[in-house]
């Protein structure tokens, strides 16, 4: 199934597809039980468009190339351009909605990778690599530093997280992005993972949550 920006009441968001911007061990205890240091800096990459697929109806994953690992997040839509250390209130007039998100790498391949001391993509960007939910609009969250985010697999929580556990909250957060490359209306931040990560199977049955805000089951075909 192609993928569209659309809201959760199912109108379509005519954005295009834009890169996907990440940050990783944005949360304490993930960044400790991957045995990670925690950053002193904000640790970016980048999916492109053409990994994103849609949670609803269900996912693949290439279990042929080893373990494949979910990691729930907060996506973020940017619906207007921002560059050159944007203010905090040009950040919130460009967000135009929050989801549920899976950011999926293959963890043999990463851990090879940074044995060797080499960038991540070939890990985090394959096809399908980041699976994102329908969005609420912006206006369901007055406040970026308390939305909760929830991931259950077969019957049992396995993430269970809050921005204010982010170590670079929301705003800075994109503030910092966008002084490093230009922001587009179509671009998605994926805004780190709580802990609890594990491996995907084939089969498993997962719900995918902004709990209080929007729910989504799904499963991995």
């Amino acid at each position: 199934m192609s993928y569209q920006h659309q809201y959760v009441d199912g109108t379509r968001i005519h954005f295009p597809i834009g890169k996907v911007v990440c940050i990783g061990r944005n949360y304490a205890e993930h960044a400790k039980e991957l045995d990670n240091p925690v950053p002193t800096e904000p640790l970016l990459f980048i999916k492109p468009g053409s990994c994103v697929v849609p949670l609803e109806g269900g996912f693949s994953i290439p279990t042929e190339r080893g373990s494949v690992h979910y990691e729930a997040e907060i996506a973020v839509l940017i619906g207007k351009p921002l560059s050159t250390r944007p203010s905090a209130e040009e950040i919130l007039d460009a967000i135009s909605g929050f989801a549920p998100a899976l950011d999926l790498t293959l963890r043999d391949k990463q851990a090879e990778l940074k044995a060797k001391g080499l960038p991540w993509e070939v890990a985090k960007s394959f096809d399908g690599a980041a699976v994102i939910a329908p969005f609420v609009p912006s206006s369901m969250f007055a406040d970026l530093t308390d939305i909760p985010v929830r991931l259950t697999i077969n019957g049992e929580v396995r993430q269970d997280g809050n921005s204010r556990l982010m170590l670079n909250p929301i705003v800075p957060m994109i503030q910092y992005m966008a002084g490093c490359f230009s922001l587009q209306a179509g671009d998605v931040i994926l805004t780190g993972t709580p802990a609890g990560v594990g491996p995907l199977n084939a089969g498993d049955e997962l719900v995918v949550e902004l709990p209080g805000a929007c729910r989504f089951e799904s499963s991995v075909r």
